[in-house]
């Protein structure tokens, strides 16, 4: 039985499978996964998702370590205008037997990502490390935020001191 895929992007590979020395995973996105993937980031495209991974370690503790790439319109916090920027964020994720972690409180160890059925999706993977890449407040390239001033700014208690006055200076 084939485990359900966990979102839009799903490369399940069983690592049992995989040569012992090293080996090299290759994720790339079709189309149809990267419109899937931006609705679910809510951005306005994504295109050209590439996840490559070299893997080494073994069986019970596998390493993942390389790089997740793409180009992603995003939409200027500043402008409200769309545009492109690329992602390049890099990855190093250890996996561990899911048995093995079983007893331990995730709140004490920093525990490596579960080997589930001998089975690691390396399009969630993907995914995640290309959510992790986007900028939360992505900005136009050459924008910048420049704060509006109507006049000066009163002082703290100008208010006060106007009406003071215009009752009648220390009667108050």
């Amino acid at each position: 039985m084939t485990p359900k895929p966990a979102g839009p992007l799903s490369r399940s590979v069983n690592v049992e499978r995989l040569p012992k020395d090293r080996a090299e995973i290759v994720v790339e996105a079709n189309p149809a996964e990267c419109e899937a993937l931006a609705r679910d980031f809510k951005v306005p495209a994504i295109r050209d998702l590439v996840g490559r991974f070299t893997l080494s370690g073994s069986l019970t503790r596998l390493h993942a370590e390389g790089r997740v790439e793409a180009v992603v319109t995003q939409i200027c916090t500043v402008t409200l205008e769309p545009f492109e920027a690329k992602v390049s964020e890099p990855v190093e994720v250890d996996f561990t037997n899911a048995d093995i972690l079983e007893g331990t409180d995730a709140e004490d160890v920093d525990l490596p990502d579960p080997i589930v059925n001998g089975r690691v999706d390396f399009g969630v993977l993907t995914a995640e490390f290309l959510a992790l890449g986007l900028d939360p407040y992505p900005r136009k390239p050459g924008v910048a935020f420049d704060a509006v001033t109507v006049g000066e700014d009163p002082l703290p208690f100008s208010d006060l001191a106007a009406l003071r006055a215009k009752l009648g200076g220390d009667k108050v």
